[in-house]
C-alpha cells in the first residue's frame, strides 16, 4: 500500500475541488458539504490560503453584504492535480487490494460449500 497520508490531504483535496465548482460557497455551506464542523472548515481554507493555494476576493450580493469568492490560484490548481493523482492512485491500489480478497473468499465459500455437500 502506499506511504502514510496525512488525513488533511483528503480534506485539502475535497475543498480544492468543491471550491472549484463554486467559489462563492461559503463556509457554513463547505463545512455541510465536507461533513466537518465550521471551525475545521475554517482552518482548512486559512491552511490553504496560507499556502497560497487558494485567495480571496470579496464581492458584494444583491442583500449588499459583503461575501467572498474562494479561487484557486495557478499553485492551487497544480496542488490539487498532484492531489487528485495521489488520491487516484491509493483508490487504485486499494481497489486491487478488495478484489484480490474478494476472489480469495468467494474461492473459500465454493471450497467449504463442496465440503458441506452430502454425497449421493
Amino acid at each position: 500500500m502506499s506511504e502514510n497520508v496525512p488525513l488533511h490531504e483528503d480534506t485539502h483535496l475535497k475543498v480544492l475541488r468543491l471550491l472549484e465548482a463554486k467559489p462563492k460557497i461559503n463556509q457554513r455551506d463547505l463545512a455541510a458539504a465536507l461533513g466537518v464542523s465550521l471551525g475545521k472548515t475554517n482552518f482548512c481554507l486559512k491552511a490553504l490560503l496560507d499556502k497560497g493555494l487558494l485567495k480571496m476576493q470579496n464581492f458584494q450580493s444583491s442583500k449588499r453584504k459583503l461575501a467572498y469568492a474562494y479561487l484557486l490560484t495557478p499553485a492551487g490548481i497544480a496542488e490539487k492535480t498532484s492531489l487528485t493523482g495521489r488520491f487516484l492512485k491509493r483508490k487504485m491500489e486499494e481497489y486491487e487490494l478488495l478484489k484480490a480478497e474478494i476472489a480469495s473468499l468467494q474461492q473459500e465459500t465454493s471450497r467449504k460449500e463442496t465440503e458441506v455437500q452430502p454425497r449421493p
